[in-house]
């Protein structure tokens, strides 16, 4: 069974444009006329408001959760304005991206390329030969007192590392699940849970703000790297704007979509960010969540973010998976085609759990993975991509300039965040970070 077979009859790309069941592919594409891309497999289609809400749940992850951390590493006046300034040369990187697809769409008369088919066109088109021929395919202590703003760091009972295993068998199953119909439905639970609990976050960072004079506008260049590497990994739907703007009734409004959604997303980051560093200064910790008080209310809302997280899980999973799975499954005997791939989601979800335990700091994890990995998915690719791609056909000097300037940003914050990382994770500083560590109870 070849690995394109299995995509295409078991692995339905969440991407991909939906075809009507009359209809073969071959003939969807004969059909194609390059000015109407957008408008194939229109039974999928979706109005603007829904392509608005699956933008936002798109980009408002847990990352928004670490936000408050990160302003303090860059400064109270400077965090905002960083915040806002890479908020904006995202959703320009996200426009590119747009931009480039279609030109590729129109090119190769196709109705949808996604981020990685972009890229390796892109790369093909480039002037360099060397470029084209090388394209690389904590219950226990809860109070009824939630009116005290104090946190009390707690003596778990039990190591959160053992909690964290009690989960995978949970999510072991919850994997298994391979219909994202299906999976839509957690989606819905997830989306419910987590808004409650960002609603509950703002009403109590807003009461009884402390003097913010003592905090520092600007804080220490030696932790601005994490605080890039914080806040471009909450910027991580990029990956997510083709296939949204791919099923859209209208696709010529996804731009104004774009720019109010990612508008009001980049608002939110500026806002916890702020409000949560102004209310808990120098002790914010990882996840806001860790700074709440220890009563029933703001206990509720940890368990609440939990389980929003646990069922968003298997929608992250679903991509990865999507493409890794079907590489072994088309190396396995037909009979033992769904034993190799429940296999596989058990081995991968097992790897994420070790991952998870060996952790010692979140904050520094989601700094490590931001300036690795979203930094060359938001910043550093994207600018590159309109280069080879309209480099060939003439391009402005000014906007070369442009897209050479934001990919050395996303390269310095790449190397630079990913070694104050690596460095605090290896020889951490003298600084506490007590409920900070992974080891901390809930």
């Amino acid at each position: 069974m070849s690995t394109q077979r299995l995509r295409n009859e078991d692995y339905h790309d969440y991407s991909s444009t939906d075809v009507s069941p009359e209809e073969s592919p071959s003939e969807g594409l004969s059909n194609f006329s390059p000015g109407s891309y957008q408008r194939f497999g229109e039974s999928s289609s979706t109005t603007w408001f829904q392509t608005l809400i699956h933008l936002l749940k798109g980009n408002i992850g847990t990352g928004l959760l670490g936000l408050p951390l990160a302003v303090k590493n860059a400064g109270l006046l400077m965090g905002p304005l960083s915040l806002l300034v890479i908020g904006i040369v995202a959703v320009h990187c996200m426009g590119i991206l747009v931009k480039c697809a279609h030109h590729f769409c129109r090119r190769l008369n196709k109705p949808f390329v996604d981020y990685g088919d972009t890229v390796m066109y892109g790369l093909e088109s480039s002037p360099s030969s060397w470029l084209r021929n090388h394209v690389i395919e904590a219950a226990n202590g809860t109070t009824t007192n939630c009116h005290d703003n104090e946190t009390v760091i707690l003596t778990p009972t039990m190591d959160s590392r053992l909690y964290m295993l009690s989960f995978l068998p949970f999510l072991v199953l919850l994997v298994f699940i391979r219909n994202l119909r299906v999976l839509s439905i957690f989606s819905l639970l997830a989306n419910i849970s987590m808004l409650v609990s960002l609603i509950m976050i703002y009403q109590f960072i807003v009461q009884k703000i402390p003097d913010p004079r003592n905090l520092p506008l600007v804080a220490s260049w030696k932790t601005y790297p994490l605080f890039f590497g914080t806040a471009i990994f909450a910027f991580e739907g990029i990956g997510m704007v083709l296939p949204l703007e791919n099923k859209m009734k209208d696709p010529q409004k996804f731009p104004l979509i774009l720019y109010l959604g990612m508008g009001i997303v980049t608002g939110l980051y500026i806002t916890l960010g702020c409000l949560g560093y102004l209310q808990f200064g120098a002790d914010i910790q990882g996840s806001i969540t860790l700074n709440l008080p220890n009563c029933w209310l703001y206990q509720s809302v940890k368990l609440l973010y939990s389980i929003g997280i646990f069922f968003t899980y298997a929608l992250q999973f679903y991509v990865p998976a999507e493409i890794i799975i079907p590489f072994f499954v088309s190396r396995a005997p037909e009979h033992c085609e769904l034993v190799v791939d429940l296999f596989v989601r058990t081995v991968m979800v097992c790897l994420t759990c070790i991952l998870a335990i060996l952790v010692p700091r979140l904050d520094l994890v989601i700094s490590l993975v931001g300036s690795v990995s979203s930094s060359a998915l938001a910043l550093i690719i994207p600018p590159l991509l309109e280069i080879t791609t309209y480099y060939s056909e003439g391009m402005n000097p000014l906007t070369i300039a442009k897209d050479t300037l934001i990919s050395i940003l996303g390269f310095v914050g790449f190397v630079a965040g990913t070694y104050q990382a690596l460095n605090e994770l290896i020889q951490p500083s003298s600084a506490p970070i007590s409920i900070n560590s992974t080891s901390a109870s809930v």
